[in-house]
């Protein structure tokens, strides 16, 4: 917006919030976006202009982001202080209601060009904007409509496209990422990591390898599950549990610290071995195919096993399986059977909540910060369940964080491909955390772990991080706080 906008020289944000007509030409980030980028020929149909020019609009006819949810927007501004973008750039377009501006601009068959991409792209997806709207603005089903969009009709340089299909050919397929584990560790222990980073070859890197490299964790022994675990004592649940991608194989001492605690409380405990990807990195970015595919073998794996819910210990994969309804909707084999298995997904706290402890709680001393993944907190609702369930341990003391609301910077594969902004906000959340003075940090995905303990690496700093089944197994086997401390 241009001082010609705004005479008046109000803030920029209060002066979008004035505008009249969502949508309209008249709304807000005309002048922002008009200045608009090169505009690179998506796939899809041309449509002829007056002057015979070919023009592609930037969305084609299926599932393009609903209007309906678009006109909700009031353009209020409540959602600028908790958009971890905005916060960072203090731009328009890189806000919610400057986005939905953007889709709307779609809806109304202007092109998608660089400029609109590059805002698309930098939204994390964090939901946090979804917490804070008063007028129910769904902006989750609008930016991942938006992205499905993006990544069907819009090209991409090589470089990008080149790297991000090596993520998408990697991460969602545990056995290849076991294969590559292996050199990863013998890189670790063998001390050509730490050579690399003391020689500062990294600087030498692109970028964004260079914060793959960062994000790794100690590359451990994965510690197998039993595909069937009975429970300890009376049977009160079956229950299946999804293992994931990322956490079973470089946090799979969460997965069993998942199956300990819940059959401590009594459940049976199923860990399918055929179960692959969930599809949330897939959903998350776009790849609507792919993101189905995933969704429909998930649902074909647990379908097998009569389970009373299926559990999940990641936020990012709970929140898109609690989604499979709406993500099948057209598929006539699987609409009603998405939605019958979405309504038996639990993220683990929220079903330790649901069934109540049973099992002793032994002390566990110390004080930890407790980090809201924004995929459990925004995208489900998820705060109490895991505080109340941690704050049941003798002496454990739970601190908050300020800024709570603000993403980590994780955001699936987003510290990955935009490894600029997730650093800010990474070092951000650390700083945050640090204030704390907790001894722990406790967070439910592990995203948000690579993401906090490369930040923390980065500032010269380190604070354990555990998982809140980590926490929970360790108190009900009574372990002392010093195993959760290594």
């Amino acid at each position: 917006m241009t001082q010609r906008d705004n005479p008046a020289g109000m803030p920029q944000d209060v002066a979008m919030a004035n505008a009249v007509g969502a949508g309209s030409p008249e709304d807000v980030g005309q002048s922002t976006y008009a200045a608009s980028g090169s505009v690179r020929q998506p796939v899809g149909i041309g449509r002829k202009t007056e002057s015979g020019d070919v023009t592609f609009p930037a969305f084609d006819d299926h599932h393009p982001p609903d209007k309906e949810l678009i006109d909700d927007c009031v353009h209020c501004g409540f959602c600028l202080p908790t958009c971890p973008t905005y916060v960072l750039f203090g731009e328009e377009m890189d806000s919610p209601r400057g986005r939905i501006y953007l889709m709307n601009k779609g809806l109304a068959e202007e092109p998608m060009n660089d400029e609109m991409v590059r805002h698309f792209d930098l939204c994390l997806g964090c939901m946090a904007c979804v917490t804070a709207c008063p007028s129910g603005v769904q902006y989750d089903k609008l930016i991942e409509a938006t992205r499905a969009q993006v990544e069907r009709r819009y090209e991409r340089t090589p470089e990008d496209r080149a790297f991000r299909e090596m993520i998408f050919n990697l991460f969602p397929y545990p056995e290849r990422l076991r294969l590559v584990s292996a050199p990863l560790r013998l890189y670790q222990r063998v001390g050509i990591r730490d050579l690399v980073r003391r020689s500062g070859l990294l600087k030498l890197m692109p970028e964004r390898l260079r914060a793959m490299e960062e994000l790794l964790p100690e590359v451990p022994e994965e510690e197998r599950i039993p595909e069937v675990t009975p429970p300890l004592g009376e049977k009160r649940r079956r229950v299946g549990l999804l293992t994931g991608c990322v956490q079973r194989v470089f946090f799979s001492k969460v997965n069993a610290a998942t199956v300990r605690v819940l059959a401590a409380e009594g459940c049976e405990v199923v860990a399918p071995e055929e179960q692959g990807c969930c599809g949330a990195l897939s959903t998350h970015a776009g790849r609507e195919e792919e993101a189905l595919r995933f969704a429909r073998r998930t649902i074909d794996v647990f379908e097998r096993y009569e389970l009373d819910e299926v559990i999940v210990n990641a936020a990012g994969c709970g929140s898109t399986m609690k989604e499979y309804g709406h993500l099948l909707r057209d598929d006539p084999e699987y609409a009603a059977r998405a939605e019958a298995f979405s309504a038996k997904v639990r993220d683990v706290s929220e079903f330790l909540e649901e069934i109540g402890p049973v099992a002793e709680r032994h002390p566990l001393p110390v004080a930890a910060a407790y980090h809201d993944a924004c995929h459990l907190a925004h995208a489900q609702g998820i705060r109490a369940q895991p505080r109340r369930a941690l704050g049941r341990i003798p002496g454990l003391e739970l601190r908050e964080i300020r800024e709570a609301e603000i993403c980590c910077g994780s955001a699936g594969i987003y510290n990955m491909v935009e490894p600029g902004p997730a650093a800010e906000l990474g070092e951000r959340k650390a700083r945050n955390i640090l204030d704390t003075g907790a001894r722990l940090l406790i967070t439910a995905n592990p995203g948000c772990t690579l993401q906090i303990r490369a930040s923390l690496r980065r500032m010269g700093r380190d604070i354990p991080v555990a998982h809140p089944a980590e926490v929970l197994d360790a108190s009900i086997r009574g372990e002392p706080v010093e195993s959760l401390m290594g």
